[in-house]
């Protein structure tokens, strides 16, 4: 398998996370999108999205990275990084793209350099941009975990797809100073991820193109 992705890309980090936690092997390609890098050849060729991440596996190339870690968990069905029922599955999803399908895009690279470079927005005013909309998309992640049983991880005592999505938006957030009071579930949450072997094998300082 081999993994085009970029060290501080969340998306490339939840596809990391899901390979560490089932042991899984491959080949590290990054791919500079800070530098564009995922809109030249021979990136280009290849990712038809030209985003990161993209799974190279089986004569297969797999985008967007929720349908690569289902892909991955289906493969590699142990552990197990949804749970074994239909309702359990549903709750697991809704958080995962609570974060994937809604706090995500509107705060991620080419979004934050559309509202500097075209829009004209000073350092502060794109920040406290993120701030926001990242700190609304986290009060309805804290509310989605108020509804469910405590437990050690979003969903259970083992992570799931949840936490794969989790950890990284909660570390990229911090990298833009957002306010995590009032989120003891999600917070909860991200230190027992953050805890764990897989997810140190994979954050970005780990990661061979990794500047700091």
């Amino acid at each position: 398998m081999k993994l085009h992705n970029y060290f501080r890309s969340s998306s490339s980090y939840r596809v990391r996370i899901a390979m560490e936690l089932k042991g899984l092997k491959y080949d590290y390609v990054p791919v500079h999108i800070a530098k564009g890098e995922h809109k030249q050849e021979p990136y280009a060729s290849i990712s038809a999205d030209t985003l990161v991440p993209l799974l190279e596996v089986d004569g297969q190339k797999l985008s967007q990275s929720l349908a690569i870690i289902e892909y991955l968990d289906e493969k590699h069905p142990t552990p197990a990084l949804l749970p074994a029922d239909a309702v359990g599955r549903a709750k697991v999803r809704a958080l995962a793209q609570s974060i994937a399908c809604e706090l995500h895009p509107i705060n991620n690279l080419r979004v934050l350099k559309y509202l500097s470079q075209v829009l004209k927005l000073d350092d502060e005013a794109k920040n406290t941009w993120y701030r926001h909309w990242c700190r609304e998309g986290l009060e309805a992640f804290e509310r989605q975990l108020a509804q469910l049983p405590r437990s050690t991880y979003c969903y259970g005592d083992t992570p799931t797809l949840a936490d794969c999505c989790l950890v990284p938006q909660i570390f990229n957030a911090q990298r833009f100073k957002v306010n995590f009071d009032g989120l003891p579930r999600t917070m909860a949450a991200y230190e027992a991820g953050m805890a764990l072997p897989a997810v140190q094998k994979a954050q970005p300082s780990a990661c061979p193109d990794f500047e700091s």
